[in-house]
């Protein structure tokens, strides 16, 4: 069995701290995305896991055993680099089969390892060549096989494929999928894009400031974030967020925003929500596709604004359309037919089914 769990663990570089004492299960086989803006600890984390940092306090447990003490070569884990980490003079071959060379595996089973490894990522017609006649793409899979090949209790990847295009970074992030269907090695991956992170992970941890705000599934962080933090983060266009009131009229609530737009809040949110009844200090949230263009069935709970477009981007599926509501800007999502110019008016739907109220000093969801 091979579970990571980090208990209470802190990092400090003298006295800035770069961990704060966070506590965190990956079970055996999980495929567990740590992902944050810079700075916020997930690639010292990893650090600490592969034992290439020193922990200033806390536990590291990998497959039952505590190794904070332990050095890296003897925790059994593997690491693929952001910069592949190859040796430019070594063949494909040469390069994965490395380490188990230093182990003085048989030569059989070596051969055997590499290319089963190399049938998994498909590169066993490129096992005589050099890394220079290599694409990055080619050369991120050798890394991967390199790793693959140690058979370890856990992969760690640290960013790899942030040196890659657009193009290759989708293709690559199936890849690794599919290679974790296919080996089922407990696998802790770090990365600043949450695009990547929500379609790679079993589950997500969220860090921000050397702390976990959140850990969950993709879905979980997405459809019910606990901070502001985490629902401005995950989602791509962020969530869009306004200062608001909450008022009560006649039993019922509705959320008031500063230049008088007002909704209200959906029925079987209204005990959830009553005691904030007269706070000033709160934040609306509502995710761009769940503001749209007005339809002839109107669900309830939908309500309809009007405001004038600032900026359209066509994406060819949608059109992304972006106005001012009562002083902050928001994001759209409208059918590309429905006729979104910049300049003009556009009747749109703000579907509060879906809507987030936030309390704006902690930044928790209400």
């Amino acid at each position: 069995m091979s579970q990571v769990t980090l208990h209470k663990v802190v990092k400090n570089y003298d006295e800035t701290p770069a961990v704060r004492g966070i506590d965190l299960d990956i079970a055996d086989k999980e495929f567990v995305v740590l992902v944050g803006p810079s700075g916020c600890g997930k690639s010292t984390t990893l650090r600490m896991i592969a034992g290439l940092e020193d922990i200033t306090d806390g536990e590291i447990v990998i497959g039952g055993d505590v190794v904070n003490d332990v050095p890296p070569k003897d925790r059994d884990i593997a690491m693929v680099f952001q910069n592949y980490a190859l040796y430019p003079h070594m063949t494909v071959f040469e390069n994965m089969s490395f380490g188990l060379r230093l182990k003085r595996v048989p030569k059989d089973e070596i051969r055997q390892r590499v290319e089963s490894a190399a049938r998994i990522l498909d590169i066993s017609e490129l096992l005589d060549r050099k890394p220079k006649q290599l694409s990055g793409g080619q050369r991120q899979r050798v890394a991967m096989g390199r790793a693959i090949v140690r058979d370890p209790k856990v992969f760690l990847f640290d960013e790899p494929l942030s040196n890659l295009d657009a193009k290759l970074r989708v293709q690559m992030r199936t890849e690794i999928k599919k290679v974790h269907q296919k080996v089922r090695t407990t696998t802790v991956y770090v990365t600043h894009d949450q695009v990547e992170a929500m379609t790679l992970a079993d589950r997500v941890v969220v860090m921000n400031a050397g702390l976990i705000e959140q850990v969950g599934t993709p879905n979980e962080l997405y459809h019910h974030p606990r901070t502001r933090f985490v629902a401005g983060f995950i989602g791509s266009p962020a969530m869009n967020f306004v200062p608001c009131r909450l008022e009560e009229a006649s039993g019922a609530l509705r959320i008031l925003l500063p230049g008088g737009h007002a909704f209200p809040v959906p029925a079987e949110r209204t005990e959830r929500y009553r005691r904030h009844a007269g706070s000033a200090d709160l934040v609306f949230g509502l995710r761009p596709e769940h503001v749209t263009e007005t339809h002839r069935n109107v669900e309830p709970n939908q309500e309809a604004f009007e405001v004038t477009l600032e900026v359209t981007e066509p994406m060819g599926m949608e059109t992304l359309v972006y106005f001012q509501l009562d002083g902050a800007e928001v994001c759209g999502r409208v059918n590309p037919a429905a006729g979104a110019e910049a300049g003009q008016p556009m009747t749109l739907l703000a579907d509060l089914n879906h809507m987030h109220l936030i309390d704006g000093t902690s930044g928790l969801v209400l």
